[in-house]
Parts: structure tokens; sequence; C-alpha cells
């Protein structure tokens, strides 16, 4: 899927990749941009130059080409990039406007290196983010009680021998289809979602639900020390079914489905309707 995106009111083309979830965005207009160059083509193939001389040997691994829709009508291969990729090579562009940019990582690269010497510094700054969103208080604390059972869980996981990465993401799959019915994709699907993190959208039921799934699994796990990634996959199947019953028996009780297509736009919109209420 191929989009449009406006940078300071300015338009940068855009793919997203559906299978990969990541954005990939043109470099060539990102230059343009920040830069404006009145050839941003030669001045993207100066900075490559560049680049390369400075020993940057991973650049052409960023880089991928694809068919952008030009200002003629025509489709044109066009070097795009992800956002790391994308970060990278504004840090690498000497002009005012790529600066807030720039501050920015260093700002955020700063924070990163202080939440490891202080890991509760995270959670200090997730609330503060998700507040500024719009998020309840309690919503929120459900929120952060999540990344703190996610965290055990991978823990756990780690401790068996699991890798991180695509190890990871066929476990997370196996317990989120065993309790909720749906893929993560899937899932994300529903609730009209493209690379935002699934847990930040999910209601309160949602989110209690997804814990039990994962505290189930990180419990049979402690039990059972599975060894190999197939061992791995039993545990999160048997830990997810527990959540999956928990729903399939609340879901008859109450007449209602509790994996529902609600979003954060939607979540944040409903709390404050309520509040206005009251």
């Amino acid at each position: 899927m191929s989009n449009v995106k406006l940078f300071e009111s300015k338009q940068v083309r855009t793919h997203w990749d559906e299978k990969n979830e990541l954005w990939y965005f043109s470099i060539i207009d990102v230059i343009e941009i920040l830069t404006e160059s009145n050839n941003p083509r030669r001045y993207w193939s100066d900075l490559k130059r560049k680049l390369e001389q400075e020993g940057f040997n991973q650049l052409y691994e960023i880089i991928v080409q694809l068919k952008l829709l030009s200002s003629d009508g025509k489709k044109y291969l066009t070097d795009c990039t992800d956002t790391q990729g994308l970060l990278r090579i504004i840090q690498s562009i000497p002009s005012p406007k790529a600066e807030p940019f720039k501050q920015w990582l260093a700002q955020v690269g700063y924070e990163r290196i202080e939440e490891t010497e202080d890991p509760e510094l995270s959670f200090d700054r997730a609330m503060e983010t998700y507040l500024a969103k719009g998020y309840t208080k309690e919503w929120i604390n459900q929120r952060l009680k999540s990344i703190e059972v996610r965290k055990e869980l991978t823990y756990e996981w780690e401790k068996r021998g699991v890798k991180k990465g695509i190890d990871f993401a066929i476990l997370t799959d196996i317990i989120t289809k065993a309790w909720s019915g749906k893929s993560v994709k899937q899932y994300k699907s529903h609730k009209n979602l493209k690379k935002e993190n699934l847990r930040d959208h999910m209601t309160n039921m949602e989110l209690v639900l997804n814990m039990l799934a994962e505290v189930s699994t990180t419990e049979i796990s402690k039990e059972k020390k599975p060894i190999t990634i197939e061992e791995n996959k039993v545990v999160a199947q048997q830990g997810g079914t527990i959540a999956g019953n928990a729903r399939k028996q609340i879901e008859a009780k109450t007449g209602k489905k509790i994996v529902s297509k609600l979003n954060a736009k939607n979540i944040i919109e409903g709390k404050s309707k309520k509040r206005k209420l009251k």
C-alpha cells in the first residue's frame, strides 16, 4: 500500500509493507524538504558517497527501491528506507531543519541510557506519555502492569533459550490466537492498526485477558522447563488457552464479544464522554 504523508505541509511519499509491518519513506522527498535543494537527487547521490567515505558500510542495507507514484502520474523505482534508516540519514544532513530531529535523537539516546541505569524511569516516562495521549489513570495502571507481566514472560523465554525477534513473535502469536481467536496481524487489522503496539489499543478487559494468557504461560514454563522452540510452542498454546476459556465463559455469561474493534482513539473518546456525563 502506497500513500502520501504531510511533512511540514509538504508531501512525502510512503509505502506500508504489510508483511514486515514497516513504513518506508521516499528519501528524495525528505531531503528536498530538509535541505530545500533545487536538485535533491544530486544531493542524495553526493550524500551517499559521503556516507560511504565516512565508513557507513550498512548504507545499502537500509535502502530499498520501491515503485512510487511521481508527479507525471507514473510509478518509478525510488530509494526508500524505514523509520530507523531515515533517522540515521537525517543525522548526516547539515541543515537547520534537520537539527530538531538530531536534538530529539540525542534526547532519546540520553533517556535510554538513564533507563538502563534506573529501569523505574521507563515506567515514569510511560505514565507521562499515556497521560499526554489522554488515557485514564486506571487504564494506564493496567497497561503498566501488562508491561511488567510481559517482561517476566520474555525473561522466562530467554532462560529457556528462546531467541529474541522471530521466535518471540511466533510464541506471542500463538498465545494471542489461543486466547483471542485471532493472530496478532488479524487482531491489529480488526482494530484498523498498522505499526502501532496492539496492547496500547486494548480495552481493560482485553488487557486483563492478555495478561492472564502471558502470566499463565510464564508459570507453566517455570514448571515444565521447555528446552526446544517446539516445546515452548506447546506451553504458549496452553497458557493462551487458559485465558481463551475465560474469555468464552465471560462472553457466554454477558452475551458480549470481548475482542473489540475499539482502538486507542475510541477508548480515549469513550472515557472522555463518560467523564463529561458525570
